[in-house]
């Protein structure tokens, strides 16, 4: 039986935004441009990783502008590492 795949996570945007983070936190500029994605989008999809308790947002100021950082949290790199080893069945399970 196939195991449920963390909804949260299985969103192309958060799942990229996650797996940016699990080498490094980031600035928000950053993880708009490597994901390719609009300002708005980004903004909603980090806040439902912040609710979910996968990432930590900070807020703070350099040289007068507003800087937003994201690092993953435990929890967050918890329920990617699951999120894989799920994947990999539903994998190994069409393949083998």
């Amino acid at each position: 039986m196939f195991k449920n795949l963390d909804p949260i996570l299985h969103s192309q945007l958060r799942l990229a935004v996650i797996s940016l983070l699990l080498k490094e936190a980031s600035e928000f500029t950053r993880l708009k441009e490597q994901t390719n994605s609009t300002s708005g989008n980004l903004s909603v999809q980090i806040q439902k990783l912040k609710d979910a308790g996968y990432i930590d947002v900070r807020k703070q100021f350099r040289d007068n502008y507003p800087l937003t950082v994201c690092s993953i949290t435990p929890v967050g790199r918890s329920a990617f590492d699951e999120y894989v080893r799920n994947l990999r069945e539903y994998v190994g399970k069409t393949i083998g």
